[in-house]
């Protein structure tokens, strides 16, 4: 976490591309961009590491086991094109994943891959646990300040006095556009940044609402 020389703030987020959640929360941080001096830096965590050792429904997890090959390529073309290409890949991936509702199969992977202009090779360390080491640090640089008792989506900001406030959340549906999204982004920033502070939470009444 950094800040430019231009005074925009990096902020970091974290995601695995199958949370419904973590989309809708990138895409309110792309908006945020667009009305507050921020840059997102999108990292990959993983909803199979993370609940590797948990007690977890069957159904969920083999759900999971359908989740390694996307975090899997998001990590081989952050390693062989830098940490930008995230942006463009997560999006082509999560507009298949949430909005067409493709199969998670290696023509997704393909197709993602081809939306972001990166070599469909990559799609080849779906099926392999070469990059696994990498992706369980990232994982674990996002997750390990923020805590487990948590998921996705993940935020860190970099703090006042040169500390980083790291934070789940916020999960949001629909994602808020214009003004609104930084009415949230303002908020969030309070809350988050408030000495001792902890949980903000509500039972959700609506599922993802991708408009």
């Amino acid at each position: 976490m950094a800040e430019t020389q231009h005074n925009t703030t990096t902020v970091d987020m974290w995601f695995d591309p199958a949370c419904p959640w973590a989309w809708l929360t990138s895409r309110w941080l792309l908006a945020v961009e667009q009305v507050r001096p921020v840059r997102i830096q999108f990292h990959v965590m993983s909803l199979a590491v993370l609940n590797a050792d948990k007690d977890i429904p069957e159904e969920y997890r083999t759900m999971l086991a359908t989740t390694w090959g996307a975090v899997r390529v998001c990590i081989a073309a952050e390693q062989a094109h830098g940490t930008e290409v995230l942006r463009e890949l997560y999006t082509a991936l999560g507009t298949r994943i949430h909005l067409n509702k493709q199969e998670k199969d290696r023509q997704l992977l393909v197709d993602a891959l081809t939306d972001a202009g990166l070599p469909t090779e990559l799609a080849d360390a779906a099926d392999t646990d070469e990059y696994d080491e990498a992706l369980t640090k990232s994982h674990h640089e996002g997750m390990d300040p923020v805590g487990y008792e948590v998921g996705t989506p993940v935020i860190h900001v970099p703090g006042a006095d040169g500390d980083t406030i790291a934070f789940f959340g916020p999960v949001v549906s629909p994602a808020p556009k214009g003004e609104d999204a930084g009415r949230l982004w303002d908020g969030v920033l309070a809350v988050a940044g408030t000495d001792g502070f902890f949980e903000l939470k509500r039972t959700r009444t609506r599922g993802p609402i991708f408009d």
